[in-house]
């Protein structure tokens, strides 16, 4: 859930993107973002192509953030919204080392 929570308001970042962050794969993302995502901004963590499946739950805080569905009403636009990932690891790195984790760097 760290990562997720560092993820900025009016910005995204895919399953993928989460894995490569930490150390796990996508699918295992999905699995602990739906078991563990209530504590976390969940509505920040999309597929590969911007979709979000619970977006209707989203869509107000999508809003809220300024994060804008597509024409086609199933996502966003990843370029348009991705958070910066080399930002994001950076952050990701300190917060992990804050709290005592050892964290694979590349």
């Amino acid at each position: 859930m760290l990562a997720a929570s560092l993820v900025p308001p009016g910005r995204v970042a895919s399953y993928g993107d989460m894995g490569a962050l930490t150390g796990v794969g996508p699918r295992q993302v999905g699995a602990i973002m739906r078991e563990h995502g209530a504590s976390a901004p969940w509505w920040r963590v999309v597929g590969h192509d911007g979709v979000l499946v619970p977006l209707e739950k989203a869509r107000p805080r999508w809003a809220e953030e300024g994060i804008v569905v597509r024409p086609d009403g199933r996502g966003c636009r990843m370029r348009a919204f991705r958070a910066d990932l080399a930002e994001l690891a950076a952050e990701y790195r300190f917060a992990a080392a804050e709290r005592g984790w050892s964290v694979a760097t590349d």
